[in-house]
């Protein structure tokens, strides 16, 4: 995906700390009472991109707390966009890397996460890199508490086949698969915008959710 140049962003980014934690390894372990104030469970999704996901779910679910996380800065700043228009002060937005998230949180201290359309990283020489690899699901797992969960989407049947094995290699419990979710009888389902563009077109997408046992 060829990302336009935004060299606005980061100035719009700073200019709303009230959404966009510019620090957030100073809120390690005390996420809930530093920045969301409450003792609400915390979600985070990985890879939020433009953001109409976490926005989406933090309006429909006001007593859960949500953390978008995207290392684009020109991405980013669309999800806060949307955020800002929502309205809705359970979202937070970090703009890092997924590789930093034991600088950011403690453990034990989430309760969900989310990964929606992630980059499959086709070539088998980058599995590494896929957000369901093995190195990911133990930071996963170190940071979500005794109620644990991943819970992933994606339109690519390859990184979903990838994904199940990795889950079930990590002995994870899966659950709610689904391999044509709207055609499923899931409720409750956010759309992201690149599943508005496939579902759209037509094409399959695929979800499960993958609980760790602790």
């Amino acid at each position: 995906m060829r990302l336009r140049n935004k060299p606005w962003a980061a100035e719009k980014l700073a200019n709303h700390p009230d959404i966009v934690i510019a620090n957030p390894t100073a809120s390690k372990g005390k996420w809930k009472e530093l920045i969301f104030k409450n003792e609400n469970p915390i979600h985070i999704e990985v890879g939020t991109g433009k953001g109409q996901f976490v926005t989406g779910m933090a309006k429909a679910n006001p007593t859960v707390n949500y953390i978008g996380i995207e290392v684009y800065k020109s991405v980013i700043v669309t999800a806060l966009d949307k955020a800002i228009l929502a309205d809705v002060p359970n979202v937070k937005l970090l703009n890092v890397d997924a590789a930093d998230l034991l600088t950011i949180f403690a453990p034990n201290e989430l309760e969900r996460v989310y990964l929606n359309f992630s980059d499959p990283w086709p070539k088998q020489r980058h599995a590494k890199r896929r957000l369901t690899y093995r190195s990911f699901l133990e930071m996963y797992n170190e940071i979500t508490d005794e109620k644990g969960e991943v819970h992933f989407k994606t339109d690519n049947q390859h990184l979903f086949e990838f994904s199940l094995e990795s889950f079930s290699a990590y002995n994870m419990l899966l659950k709610n698969i689904s391999l044509d979710l709207h055609k499923s009888t899931f409720e409750g389902n956010i759309m992201t915008e690149y599943e508005e563009k496939f579902s759209s077109q037509g094409m399959r997408i695929y979800r499960c959710e993958a609980a760790f046992r602790n």
